[in-house]
């Protein structure tokens, strides 16, 4: 017999007559069917700074990327009008002062002209009423002249959240509105946020474990949250991952979420071998004997800590496998 086929032979009968190690079963397991899609880091909270006060932007302490805390001056805007109506408020504050000097020193004399008996007691109460009004004027002219020191203050833009800022649409030296967005600051953790086809809503489940990073992975996550208006055929949902990456947001990351379960047959991956192309596990008959059996394998999966391999055709459940070693 020529050499080649002898080494041939040899190596496809020597595995029956290996002695068996360990015994297994093959079984039907339920398998998970995973959909791979893409999810979204966001942030749980996108908050514009907004101004409180219509004006001249003179200036933005922030730019893209900048991390700033809640209440932090991150930009100003003045109003010229408001420094010209303190001014006038200053001086009309200014000439009520003066008049309530006069107009107590005419009450002052006019009590001790009364008490000479020189003038009348109506022309005293006219004087005390000119000394009340004029302190009148005096208080309604501080009020107004702290309503506008208010909205002189109100010029600063606070950050609403702690967090990053996402962007800054205008610039220093812009015209801006009351109620306009200054930034966008994200914050308050972060999130994956997916879109799935609306044919899969019905089996997506709140709390299922979600895979993220594509096949194999072993970061993890909790679907959170399942949003019931579905956008352009797409089902919005959250979820929760540990440790996740925030150095971008809006970065797309690979997602792999189930979506069913399905049957099939599956073995240990060490009661599997493979030789010249072809994979064989080893079948231990009634009489005690094991013979080699060619079969197809389906995707690997992990069941109860164990690496199982799914078969698709050439095996049957039920059937013994012995593991061996060559």
């Amino acid at each position: 017999m020529p050499r080649p086929l002898l080494s041939l032979l040899l190596l496809f009968f020597l595995p029956m007559a290996m002695q068996v190690q360990a015994e297994t079963t093959a079984e039907r397991a339920d398998i998970t069917q995973w959909k791979a899609v893409f999810g979204r880091i966001e942030t749980r909270d996108r908050i514009p700074a907004r101004s409180r006060l219509g004006g001249t932007l003179v200036s933005v302490d922030v730019s893209e990327g900048t991390r700033v805390e809640q209440g932090q001056v991150i930009a100003n805007v003045t109003d010229e009008k408001l420094a010209l109506q303190l001014g006038a408020i200053d001086a009309t504050l200014q000439s009520l002062t003066s008049q309530l000097g006069n107009a107590e020193a005419e009450l002052k004399r006019g009590e001790s002209l009364l008490q000479r008996g020189v003038t009348t007691a109506q022309r005293l109460d006219q004087l005390r009423t000119e000394v009340d009004v004029i302190r009148g004027r005096i208080g309604t002219a501080q009020a107004e002249r702290n309503v506008l020191t208010q909205r002189e203050a109100e010029g600063a833009v606070l950050a609403p959240i702690s967090g990053t800022v996402l962007s800054v649409p205008v610039t220093a030296g812009s015209v801006v509105l009351s109620g306009e967005a200054i930034a966008e600051i994200g914050g308050g953790g972060f999130f994956l946020r997916l879109a799935v086809p609306e044919r899969h809503a019905g089996v997506l489940t709140q709390g299922a474990e979600i895979r993220i990073g594509g096949e194999g992975a072993e970061q993890t996550g909790t679907l959170a949250k399942i949003y019931p208006q579905i956008e352009n055929g797409r089902v919005i949902a959250d979820v929760e991952v540990d440790n996740l990456s925030n150095d971008f947001v809006d970065a797309r990351v690979l997602v792999r979420l189930p979506i069913g379960t399905s049957t099939a047959i599956v073995v240990p991956a060490t009661a599997i071998s493979s030789r010249m192309g072809l994979d064989f596990v080893t079948v231990a008959g009634p009489d005690g004997t094991a013979q080699q059996r060619t079969v197809v394998l389906g995707q690997t999966h992990l069941l109860n800590g164990t690496d199982m391999v799914e078969i698709l055709s050439g095996l049957q459940a039920g059937e013994s496998l012995v593991a061996s070693h060559e």
